[in-house]
């Protein structure tokens, strides 16, 4: 029989109602009931992609005696991590508190009252390795909770006050944003980290560094630095040729569990999706260099073909394992290719894809990669197209269909940058369908909802992130069509932010002052898989600041800033959004308005425009509707010859309709590759 799970909209929460746990979703009906039976709530947090998420529910929460101890003992909560990042914070900064490390699935023992006393990762069905069975932990908590009560609820006061001691220290409040001199300190500081043999930061396991690439990026562009771009590019190259990027049909998994990218955790998230695409196509603005574009493109095209929803959106991710094994989708055996190809394809294929008889992953199979170029692109197109089709024919890893809107405002992003500079208007048009179902079905009474599925709105309100990101998305997007309605709902957005979230010490909260009230408020400065809540609302800020000339907005992205100014010099792997922002700040940014009749000196003023490197730098277009809330095209619409101008703070250089011109006035100009975006590139990945 299914248990309360059943009614739920999450893909995650869907997983487990059929399971003999007694499970209730987050809310007032699971405490009450705990309050009533006077038992301690069992919290269990994940996600519907987490490979280990499935290997607990499997060996425990599908187990007839395990449920029926944890029935007896508990009131069993079940969260999706993607529909509620508010609850997953809190008390994963409990397990990190409890445990020094933290990851997925969480697990939590608390009081009625939401307070935790008790938390760790996954506990297997066993006893060994030094875990402990998860029977004997529900054994222990019960015992624990009969016998010691007063010592446990100590314990979880304890734990809250611990909380909100983190919370306090990551108060860094600096008087002004980083200056230019702590920038050029930020990518020194990523230089001693970076692995100049297999790309990234750090060592194994790693995780794709989408924002810290973005910042290299944008400071290269300010500044020329060269050791800036050689890491982007070296990160991007050794990703996009080795095993965690999909060398068949393009998008990137989770991370690696090594550190040359050859085995990913196989899950496929739409948000680092949308990062890295992104950052590929402004990797191309950089260099020129084929590597760039082709990731994006095919980044983008994998989006569009494996996470599009039936309603125009994006699905948040694909499943790590098929038919219960992870990998068993991506990874090939040579007599697989032998199979596939035939004996004189199958063994030219083995050979560039790096498949070994002894295999790379596990079981005699590899993941493939392209450490080299292909000897015959002809070859290799062909090859490539006839393992993609058999590889259809394998079950396909299952999809989470939510839509979230934090993570669907990265794409709308990512495909409205990739689609002017590639000339996609397809990629353009879908960016502006996702951005009316955020708008249309998101929008709830003037508050933004985090979830949607099947064209059904979720409960759970919108958090920070996806206020700042969806309107990140938003701009862009409103670059690139000119539809003023686009810079509308992006600035109403904004205008959210500074009413809803703020903490009244220049900072934000990463829930909105209406929200559900939980055990504490979270704020967490620091970016993680994608912008922190903080970060993006800095970077919207900031952007609709300077199309609007509304100094509020400015202002605001300043003390944001400044108040995570030493967090963005002690740790700048963790605060690359945050760097990022912080060189659109010191870029001014600047400000392009392009005005004039459509033709072909129009498109050469915007092709200069689309492709530039200059950091955060905000456009506007005119268009056939109304311009009255673009304060940069006040006074210029109607020109019978196509203008750019180009400010910094509404203070514009002459104008000119000449695109050499305009493209020499752009922060970067100085430092793209030879050709600019014009060059012509080889072999991406492998070269």
């Amino acid at each position: 029989m299914a248990n309360r799970l059943a009614q739920s909209t999450s893909p995650y929460l869907l997983q487990h109602a059929d399971n003999p746990v007694d499970w209730f979703p987050w809310g007032d009906a699971a405490f009450a009931a705990a309050r009533e039976r006077q038992v301690p709530i069992l919290l269990s947090v994940g996600y519907a992609a987490c490979h280990w998420c499935h290997v607990m529910a499997h060996e425990s929460f599908e187990d007839v005696a395990t449920a029926k101890q944890m029935n007896e003992s508990f009131v069993n909560v079940k969260v999706d991590r993607e529909e509620r990042p508010d609850v997953d914070a809190i008390y994963m900064d409990a397990v990190t508190a409890m445990t020094g490390h933290g990851g997925w699935p969480m697990t939590a023992f608390l009081t009625p009252e939401g307070e935790p006393f008790f938390a760790g990762t996954y506990f297997p069905s066993r006893r060994g390795g030094g875990s402990p069975a998860f029977t004997d932990v529900l054994t222990a908590i019960t015992d624990a909770w009969h016998t010691r009560r007063s010592e446990v609820a100590e314990q979880a006061k304890v734990v809250v006050a611990r909380l909100d001691e983190m919370k306090s220290s990551v108060d860094m409040a600096d008087s002004e944003p980083l200056t230019p001199d702590a920038l050029v300190g930020a990518v020194s500081s990523l230089t001693r980290q970076y692995d100049s043999a297999g790309g990234g930061f750090g060592t194994a396991p790693k995780f794709p560094p989408s924002m810290v690439m973005e910042f290299l990026l944008r400071h290269h562009a300010r500044t020329g630095n060269s050791d800036a771009l050689l890491m982007a590019e070296g990160t991007m190259r050794a990703m996009a040729s080795g095993g965690m990027y999909d060398q068949l049909a393009g998008g990137f998994a989770r991370y690696s569990v090594d550190a040359n990218w050859v085995v990913p955790h196989f899950e496929k998230m739409l948000y680092d999706n949308a990062l890295l695409a992104r950052v590929g196509i402004h990797l191309w603005h950089s260099t020129g260099r084929e590597l760039g574009r082709r990731t994006a493109i095919e980044t983008a095209d994998f989006m569009m073909r494996e996470l599009r929803t039936p309603e125009g959106a994006f699905a948040s991710a694909l499943d790590a394992d098929t038919e219960g094994v992870e990998g068993r989708f991506y990874a090939w055996s040579p007599d697989q290719l032998t199979a596939a190809l035939g004996p004189e394809d199958g063994a030219w294929a083995a050979e560039l894809f790096g498949v070994t008889v002894e295999g790379t992953f596990e079981e005699g199979l590899s993941t493939l990669q392209l450490r080299v170029a292909p000897d015959d692109v002809e070859r290799f197109h062909r090859v490539r197209t006839l393992l993609e089709n058999v590889r259809t024919q394998r079950t396909r890893p299952a999809r989470d269909d939510k839509v979230v809107a934090s993570w669907n405002g990265l794409a709308i992003a990512a495909l409205a940058d990739i689609g002017a500079s590639a000339q996609r208007p397809d990629l353009i048009a879908a960016a502006a369908e996702t951005a009316a179902i955020l708008r249309d079905v998101h929008m709830v009474s003037g508050v933004l909802r985090r979830v949607s599925r099947a064209g059904t709105v979720g409960e759970p309100h919108g958090v920070l992130e996806d206020y700042g990101n969806l309107g990140e998305g938003l701009i862009a997007l409103y670059s690139v069509t000119g539809d003023v309605g686009w810079l509308t709902f992006a600035r109403e957005l904004a205008e959210s932010i500074l009413s809803q979230f703020g903490d009244s010490k220049g900072g934000l909260f990463d829930t909105a002052h209406n929200a559900e009230r939980l055990v504490r408020r979270p704020q967490d400065p620091g970016d993680n898989a994608s912008p922190s809540g903080q970060s993006a609302a800095a970077g919207l800020l900031l952007s609709v600041g300077a199309l609007s000339g509304d100094q509020r907005f400015r202002d605001a992205a300043r003390r944001l800033l400044a108040n995570t100014a030493k967090l963005q010099v002690a740790s700048p792997r963790f605060a690359g959004w945050w760097l990022a922002v912080a060189e659109a700040w010191t870029s001014g940014p600047q400000e392009l308005a392009i005005v004039g009749p459509a033709g072909a000196l129009r498109d050469a003023l915007l092709v200069e425009a689309y492709t530039s490197t200059s950091p955060g730098l905000v456009l506007a277009v005119e268009s056939s509707g109304p311009a009255t809330e673009v304060a940069l095209l006040q006074n210029r619409v109607g020109a019978s010859l196509s203008t750019a101008y180009v400010c910094h703070h509404f203070v514009c250089d002459a104008p000119t309709s000449d695109p050499a011109v305009l493209a020499s006035t752009l922060v970067g100009a100085n430092y793209r590759g030879v050709s600019g975006h014009h060059a012509k590139g080889g072999w991406g990945h492998g070269s």
